[in-house]
C-alpha cells in the first residue's frame, strides 16, 4: 500500500473536506480529559493527547444503545411488535485512534462477528467506519502493548496509520477503505524515501519507550482449574470495591444487559454496558447468585481476560496493554501484577 505525506497545516482542511462523505469522530478535550466525540470542525481535534480516558469502543458498542421500539397502544395494528430503532449507518471516519484501541476492536469481534453469530448493530458500525490511526510517539509509563502482541505503531485493525514527523504526517494506507478515504481529499502526496526513513526511526524509538513488561508465556499451558483455585485470589480481591471502573474503561470488555423501558404506551428495548464486577451481574431470577462474593467476581474478570480467552480463541490475551485500568483503579489493583501472579503460578 502507498505511503503518503500531508503538511500539518493542510490536515484540518483535508478533514473538513471529508464532511460531505463521512461523519467525523476524533479525540476532543472534555474538561481535564480527552475522549472520542463527533466533530463538526477539525479545529476541535486534540491530537496531542497520550490516550483517552474512555476507549473509542463506545462508538461501536455505545454505553446505552436503542435497539428496538414498540407500542402498547391497544388500537394499533403493530401493538406489542418490536421494530428496529432508527440509526445512522452512513460512512464515518474515526481520526486519531490509537493502535491499541484499534487492535482491541478486533479482539471484541470474536464476540460480535463470528461464523455462528453476527450482531447486526456491531457489524454495521464496523462496516461503516474507517479507522485513521495515530501512532504513539510518547507512550504512557503504564502502557505494555508490546508484551501482548501490539505496539505503539501496530497496524492491526487500522485502515490508515499516521506518523507525526515534525511538520508533516506520514500516512500509510493499509486497506481499501483507507485508500478511498484519502482519495476523497487532494491534499496527500507520495512520501519521499527520506521521510519514510525518518518515520521508521520514530516508530522504532517509540517502541523502546515502552518500559512496562508482562510475561504471558505460560498462561496457555496452565491448568485452568488449579489456576481458578489459586491462593493469591484471596489476597488480590481484598482491596477491590467493585466499582467497575476497570471494565468501563477497558477497550476489550463487552458485557451488556438488555432492558425494556416503557413510558405510557411507548417503549424501547436498550442495550446497556454491564460489568462482571457488579454483584447484580449474575443474579438469577431465583435469587441465586453464582458469583455473589467479591473474590469470585475479581477472579472472573482476570480469568476471562488472561486464561479463558486464551484457551478458547488461541490468539493471545484479551488485553491490549493500554494501561487505563492501571491508571484509574481507585485502589491501585494493577493488571500487570496479576499477569505475573497468574503466569508464574505453580500449584
Amino acid at each position: 500500500m502507498d505511503e503518503l505525506r500531508i503538511a500539518k497545516e493542510d490536515f484540518s482542511e483535508f478533514l473538513n473536506g471529508l464532511k460531505d462523505c463521512y461523519r467525523l469522530y476524533g479525540p476532543v478535550q472534555q474538561g481535564d480529559m480527552v475522549n472520542f466525540l463527533p466533530i463538526q470542525d477539525a479545529a476541535e481535534l486534540d491530537l496531542s493527547f497520550k490516550n483517552t480516558v474512555l476507549s473509542p469502543k463506545s462508538l461501536f458498542l455505545p454505553q446505552s444503545e436503542r435497539l428496538f421500539e414498540y407500542s402498547l397502544a391497544p388500537d394499533r395494528d403493530d401493538a406489542h411488535i418490536l421494530k428496529e430503532a432508527p440509526r445512522d449507518d452512513s460512512p464515518r471516519a474515526v481520526i486519531g485512534i490509537r493502535p491499541c484501541d484499534a487492535r482491541a476492536l478486533e479482539l471484541v469481534d470474536v464476540n460480535f462477528d463470528t461464523d455462528k453469530l453476527r450482531d447486526p448493530w456491531w457489524v454495521k458500525a464496523r462496516e461503516a467506519t474507517t479507522l485513521v490511526g495515530l501512532g504513539c510517539t510518547s507512550p504512557c509509563s503504564t502502557c505494555f502493548c508490546t508484551s501482548v502482541g501490539g505496539g505503539p505503531f501496530d497496524e492491526a485493525g487500522l485502515d490508515v496509520l499516521l506518523t507525526d514527523v515534525g511538520e508533516v504526517f506520514l500516512a500509510k494506507v493499509l486497506t481499501d477503505k483507507g485508500e478511498n478515504l484519502l482519495k476523497t481529499g487532494k491534499a496527500f502526496e507520495t512520501a519521499e524515501k527520506e521521510l519514510v526513513d525518518r518515520a521508521v526511526t520514530i516508530q522504532q524509538e517509540a517502541a523502546t519507550k515502552i518500559v512496562s513488561r508482562v510475561d504471558t508465556s505460560r498462561l496457555a499451558e496452565l491448568d485452568t482449574l488449579r489456576l481458578f483455585e489459586a491462593d493469591f485470589w484471596e489476597r488480590l480481591h481484598f482491596s477491590c470495591i467493585n466499582c467497575g471502573v476497570c471494565t468501563y474503561l477497558c477497550p476489550t470488555c463487552w458485557c451488556f444487559d438488555i432492558q425494556d423501558e416503557t413510558h405510557g404506551l411507548a417503549g424501547v428495548r436498550i442495550r446497556n454496558w454491564d460489568s462482571c464486577m457488579f454483584p447484580l451481574f449474575t443474579l438469577h431470577a431465583s435469587g441465586h447468585n453464582p458469583r455473589g462474593e467479591k473474590i469470585q467476581r475479581v477472579r472472573q474478570r482476570f480469568m476471562h481476560k488472561l486464561k479463558y480467552y486464551v484457551d478458547k480463541y488461541e490468539n493471545g490475551v484479551a488485553c491490549v496493554g493500554c494501561g487505563r485500568c492501571v491508571q484509574h483503579c481507585p485502589v491501585n489493583i494493577d493488571i500487570r501484577q496479576v499477569f505475573q501472579l497468574m503466569n508464574e503460578y505453580k500449584s
